[in-house]
């Protein structure tokens, strides 16, 4: 693996994984397990910039685990790929700190995520944590941290990575090439629609179709889908383009013969939509069923997924450590300690009483 790229990606643990997240990024990831190292992390201390109170944290125990089952149960293989709890990584606070100094105030509050996140956390305007503003700035130490070459994200981090790349660069140019300049890879659907049609597909937004969900679940939301609101009758012509139903066709569908012919019989007004929303449940529940019965298995086992993401925290914490040593030393930070310490103790033993 030594000669390999490295990949670093991953999601906050605020609850269990959907449709969205599997085309924005864990697709990628997927696909890259044998090309590039694998770091996929578990973004625990990001949670904390919109949700900071005791009892959001002490929901982090079971999201977590949440989390890590459906990332094992969409074959992600920890044998290939390494699974980490970001806040034990202690290295990166260190980084987060550094990096701070490189970066100003209004090039992070023009970002237009941060502001869209501020609001989904009902915070005003004059009331936004200094944390969350900053959330980029740990993004960029989590992502450097491992020196990574990809960042397999969705479409709306991608702003977050131009600030890593930025940080790399300038990191470069003050103290010595260290840090490679990642690349962002966007997932073949960028934003998956929420079956409302409102948004983006979201957890808060209660709009998502999760990789756990039973088949009447699936089958449920996929009948109360939004779809084309000026259509009232099967035998009216529909419109395709932005319909919430054929985009998650275009996504999940195998069968591209069969959506193409429910696009031209949908603008035909020769299919009604009780069909064409049977024929996606059907696709779903054929794509989630083998992850739904990974899923059981993992969890059957009490103990995998925590073994699961200790061993590849521990290996982490040694690659983290080596990265800020090598900061400190580009940035002579620690030959000024060297030096002090060295001196400290010259003095201590030549002042110290003879025994």
């Amino acid at each position: 693996m030594a000669d390999k790229k490295r990949i670093l990606t991953g999601d906050r643990p605020t609850g269990r994984l959907h449709l969205g997240h599997y085309v924005g990024s864990i697709e990628n990831r997927l696909r890259l397990q044998d090309e590039y190292e694998c770091y996929f992390i578990i973004a625990d201390l990001h949670t904390l910039t919109t949700k900071p109170r005791k009892d959001d944290i002490d929901a982090l125990r079971s999201f977590v685990s949440e989390m890590v089952a459906d990332y094992l149960a969409v074959g992600i293989d920890p044998g290939r790929s390494t699974i980490y709890l970001q806040s034990a990584v202690h290295a990166v606070y260190e980084m987060n700190l550094f990096f701070e100094m490189l970066v100003t105030l209004p090039r992070l509050t023009r970002l237009p995520s941060i502001k869209d996140m501020a609001r989904a956390a009902n915070f005003e305007d004059e009331a936004i944590p200094l944390g969350l503003i900053g959330y980029p700035v740990l993004q960029a130490a989590d992502i450097l941290m491992p020196r990574a070459h990809l960042v397999p994200v969705g479409k709306e981090n991608e702003s977050h990575v131009e600030i890593t790349r930025e940080i790399a660069r300038r990191f470069n140019t003050y103290y010595g090439e260290v840090f490679p300049v990642p690349e962002v890879l966007i997932g073949d659907v960028p934003i998956l629609v929420g079956t409302d049609g409102q948004a983006k597909m979201s957890k808060s937004l209660d709009n998502a179709i999760y990789l756990s969900d039973d088949e009447k679940t699936v089958d449920n939301k996929v009948r109360g889908m939004y779809t084309d609101p000026k259509r009232v009758r099967a035998d009216i012509p529909g419109t395709v383009e932005g319909n919430p139903v054929f985009a998650y066709h275009d996504a999940f569908n195998p069968d591209k013969d069969e959506v193409e012919d429910l696009k031209t019989r949908y603008r035909e007004g020769k299919v009604g939509d009780v069909e064409v929303k049977q024929k996606l449940s059907r696709c779903l529940d054929n794509f989630l069923e083998p992850i739904r019965d990974r899923r059981s298995d993992i969890v059957a086992q009490s103990g995998y997924v925590e073994h699961v993401i200790y061993e590849g925290t521990q290996r982490v914490q040694e690659i983290a450590h080596q990265t800020v040593t090598d900061m400190k030393k580009a940035m002579g930070l620690a030959g000024l300690w060297n030096r002090i310490s060295r001196k400290g103790r010259d003095y201590a033993k030549k002042v110290a009483p003879s025994s």
